[in-house]
């Protein structure tokens, strides 16, 4: 094995991040593009270092006419690298389900996350790079959002039970894989529907990034992933002011059955929020408005977290904050599942 800057690069990244500890068992998610074969053959070449367990697991979503063929090919690249492979499959019934990207993501993570349970592997791991950390941001952006979603994507984050998803290529913009892999041979399998326009990442990918290269910065993709690395800093750190000053603004009863829960709570992984957690919620108005607006909403958007089914949105957190400066018997209108906020003298209380 040739010893390039590249090995180097990602071995410091992966020991100074913690990304993984050693003779741990990592499962690689392989599409046969270039990003996930050059991950996959720095951590071969790595493997010596860190007697790392390594496995492949590939998801045919059977979109294409040659995606079977695709699987076999990343399954024979396995097997001539000695390694277990793992493939699965939508299931025939299931396909309709799988129209949006979306839809397709979350269906690669559950089915990425039964092959890891299954084996006994805990971590998965991702070929995504800069220019995916770039694309994602600018599409998060497009459709509006704050700065948890132009943080994009981040080194690590939890899955299922012990379960952690790492995508150890951040660094490393798209540029940089394909030089790899045409440097070590590695037989590239080009997907065809990244060349489909009408998915949005294609054509941010295609046409936006490179018209940005052209007339504003070379290095826009860079530049880019730069940022949300910095947003994805200041986000972890303004989430945890803001559950400081929730457990403040919290009334003694709440407080209570929060300590009561801790206690009685033994497994794991920390509950999902869901619509039926229960209500009803007091906040205390008193101490939220002396916090600066920025911890006001995200206070705001946990409380909402903690009673919706699904994400809140913008128009949901700003017409929860405004009721910490509304007059007295102020109220919003009902949240989705019933839930309404009202103002009641130092408190906003919430229920149905």
């Amino acid at each position: 094995m040739l010893w390039t800057p590249l090995h180097a690069k990602i071995h410091r990244t992966i020991r100074s991040r913690h990304l993984f500890e050693r003779n741990q068992r990592l499962l690689v998610a392989v599409s046969g593009g270039q990003d996930s074969l050059c991950l996959i053959k720095l951590l071969l070449d790595l493997q010596a270092k860190w007697g790392w367990h390594l496995g492949i697991a590939h998801c045919d979503h059977r979109w294409r006419t040659d995606s079977q063929a695709n699987a076999q090919h990343v399954e024979s690249l396995a097997k001539t690298w000695e390694i277990p492979f793992y493939l699965a499959t939508i299931e025939t019934q299931d396909l309709p389900s799988l129209q949006s990207e979306a839809a397709a993501r979350n269906w690669r993570y559950q089915a990425l996350s039964a092959i890891a349970q299954q084996h006994n592997y805990n971590c998965i791991i991702t070929g995504h790079t800069a220019s995916d950390r770039a694309e994602t941001l600018l599409y998060n952006l497009i459709r509006g959002t704050g700065a948890d979603g132009l943080q994009a994507l981040t080194w690590r984050r939890s899955l299922i039970g012990d379960i952690v998803l790492v995508r150890p290529l951040l660094e490393l913009t798209r540029t940089e894989t394909e030089r790899f892999c045409q440097e070590n041979q590695l037989p590239i399998w080009e997907d065809s529907t990244n060349q489909d326009l009408k998915y949005a990442r294609n054509r941010i990918r295609q046409e936006l990034i490179p018209y940005l290269r052209e007339h504003f910065n070379p290095q826009a993709e860079s530049a880019l992933a730069q940022t949300a690395e910095l947003l994805q800093a200041e986000v972890e750190y303004l989430e945890k002011a803001a559950q400081k000053l929730r457990e403040e603004v919290m009334s003694e009863e709440e407080k209570d059955a929060k300590k009561l829960s801790e206690i009685l709570y033994v497994s794991p992984c920390p509950p999902v929020p869901t619509s039926s957690s229960p209500l009803p919620l007091k906040l205390n108005r008193h101490i939220l408005r002396k916090a600066p607006l920025a911890l006001q909403r995200r206070v705001m958007r946990q409380v909402l977290q903690q009673i919706l089914a699904d994400a809140p949105n913008f128009e949901q957190i700003e017409k929860l904050t405004a009721l910490i400066t509304a007059p007295n018997r102020s109220q919003t209108d009902p949240f989705p599942g019933g839930a309404i906020a009202q103002v009641q003298g130092d408190w906003i209380w919430i229920g149905k």
